[in-house]
């Protein structure tokens, strides 16, 4: 029912914001559900559903959510054919975990941890330290990643323990700080091509008797971000990356399961005034604001020292409807980042985080230009952002 014109807005509660599933059910816990089955010790199958493997494969696809794969059977074809072996056959996504983006997902994908504990909780957040903000996924400014972040991946650990260990990606990303944090251990092979990739992988994964291989693809990623999910930029690349699936699948050693997952999905936004909400155009959200992180559906707010009760109660009510708009506190106890934050992670979440509910962001058109021209966007709590596969194939 339509709200009467002169009642006052009222918020989203922030119960009603869905909680990644973390310990059970989220990106975090696919490796360690892994490893515990490779016999590495220290770890527990956190996902019951899984039944472990002497050689497992992870192949993430960046942007390929839950929903993208359910709702495009003629462009995927085979990964749609594996939507009931999801989640160890119960026909379930996983959950990302909160924010729903790249540096997050693919940090608790290969720590093992959630977001509270392995410190990079955003695309952009602020370092405590020197009060700047901090990207993430491009590493600026250049901040030592081991103090950034100095849990050790599961690959590391499993590698001392052991298992035969790979990534196969792209060469470009060998050296970043983000691929030492969060996915070093092992050996890094690096291939162009999506084809090599997949060759290689299968390789690397007959290569032990005991072995755990990741390889990665980003452009469908990239391509939902410049044209949007609705375009024939993005079908061509799901096109693609299905074909790259059967090709992996199709070459599995023995004593094999391949698991395919994505590290969030997508949602394209309309290029309008009512849709993008522009931080840098609105006197409001930004009174009091000393520096906007996070993305445009996941945003990080740090205000003024002693103006961060006058912001949230702004923000709550200029966006309370079309965003869940939480204090530092609220987040934290209601689980966004984790059951655990980090003494270390405290100050890097914003005094205000919004996240959005409804088909909207929040632009920064000066001082983010080219976040604010993108078609596809991702960052929230909602299941087109947060769902993500676990499709299964064994041999």
């Amino acid at each position: 029912m339509a709200q009467p014109a002169w009642q006052d807005p009222v918020p989203l509660a922030l119960d009603t914001a869905p909680v990644p599933e973390y310990g059970s059910g989220s990106l975090a816990d696919l490796l360690p559900t892994l490893v515990a089955g490779q016999e590495v010790p220290g770890f527990t199958a956190a996902i019951p559903e899984l039944t472990p493997a002497d050689r497992n494969c992870v192949f993430l696809i960046d942007g390929l959510g839950w929903e993208q794969i359910k709702a495009h059977p003629d462009e995927a074809p085979f990964l749609h054919s594996l939507l009931p072996t999801s989640r160890g056959g119960t026909g379930r996504p996983l959950t990302a975990g909160f924010p729903s983006t790249t540096a997050t997902s693919l940090a608790s994908v290969g720590t093992g941890l959630p977001p509270g504990e392995h410190g990079l909780p955003g695309y952009t957040v602020r370092d405590p330290g020197t009060g700047a903000l901090m990207n993430q996924l491009r590493w600026k400014p250049w901040t030592e990643p081991k103090v950034w972040q100095p849990h050790p991946t599961v690959f590391q650990l499993a590698d001392a323990a052991g298992v035969r260990t790979a990534q196969v990606s792209a060469p470009m990303f060998e050296q970043t700080p983000l691929t030492k944090v969060a996915l070093s251990g092992g050996s890094f092979l690096g291939r162009l091509s999506g084809e090599e990739r997949m060759d290689v992988a299968a390789q690397r994964l007959a290569a032990g008797d005991r072995s755990l291989v990741y390889t990665y693809y980003s452009e469908v990623d990239g391509k939902g971000h410049r044209f949007g999910t609705d375009s024939d930029a993005w079908r061509g690349q799901l096109m693609y990356v299905d074909g790259l699936a059967r090709r992996l699948a199709e070459q599995l050693p023995p004593r094999s399961a391949l698991y395919i997952t994505a590290d969030h999905g997508m949602i394209d936004i309309p290029f309008d005034e009512r849709s993008r909400i522009d931080f840098d155009e609105d006197w409001e959200l930004s009174a009091g604001v000393t520096l906007l992180g996070g993305e445009g559906r996941a945003r990080h707010v740090y205000a003024v020292p002693g103006a961060q009760d006058d912001v949230l109660a702004v923000w709550r009510e200029v966006l309370g409807e079309q965003f869940w708009v939480a204090s530092r506190d609220e987040a934290v106890a209601a689980g966004w980042f984790g059951p655990v934050i980090d003494e270390r992670v405290h100050g890097r979440i914003g005094d205000v985080v919004a996240a959005a509910h409804d088909d909207v962001i929040i632009t920064a058109s000066v001082n983010e230009p080219h976040e604010s021209a993108m078609a596809g966007v991702h960052g929230s709590l909602t299941p087109v952002e947060q769902l993500v596969p676990l499709l299964e194939v064994r041999s």
